[in-house]
């Protein structure tokens, strides 16, 4: 897929803007009642972008959401649009809203998450689903497939 890049994006606002300029290792929707209750949607969308691939290019967000050790979830610290994620120990990727980004509709999700929390009438056209969290020994090939899906 071309998925032309770079990709600029912003919160509601448009306070902080970011800019996305490697192509996802997956897309995903995550069904967990954490991510319904921070999207105030029934599921999150998600993009895994490579480190290198993403940069804050206007603002400061600033940490929400769950204020755990392994997680962290960025915001924009005015209009409070949840942007982005960092998980502790995996700084190789961010996942970012796609639909912060021009385009978003070209970031369909190829897996879904926490299919055991979704709500019952949430549909997202995932190819694949999980219970949970794919184990961590499957994401190599996921990211193949997706490559080669997309």
């Amino acid at each position: 897929m071309d998925w032309k890049l770079p990709r600029q994006g912003a919160c509601r606002c448009g306070r902080v803007k970011i800019t996305v300029s490697a192509a996802p290792l997956v897309t995903m929707a995550c069904h967990c009642t954490g991510c319904q209750k921070m999207s105030s949607s029934a599921y999150s969308l998600s993009a895994a972008i490579p480190a290198e691939g993403f940069a804050v290019t206007e603002g400061e967000p600033v940490i929400g959401g769950l204020h755990g050790a392994d997680a962290h979830h960025y915001f924009c610290s005015h209009c409070m649009s949840w942007m982005f994620t960092k998980a502790e120990g995996m700084d190789w990727f961010v996942n970012v809203r796609p639909t912060l980004l021009e385009g978003a509709g070209d970031f369909a999700p190829y897996i879904e998450t926490w299919v055991g929390e979704k709500l019952p009438f949430a549909e997202t056209g995932a190819v694949k689903s999980y219970e949970a969290l794919p184990p961590m020994e499957d994401y190599e090939g996921l990211m193949k497939e997706f490559r080669e899906w997309g």
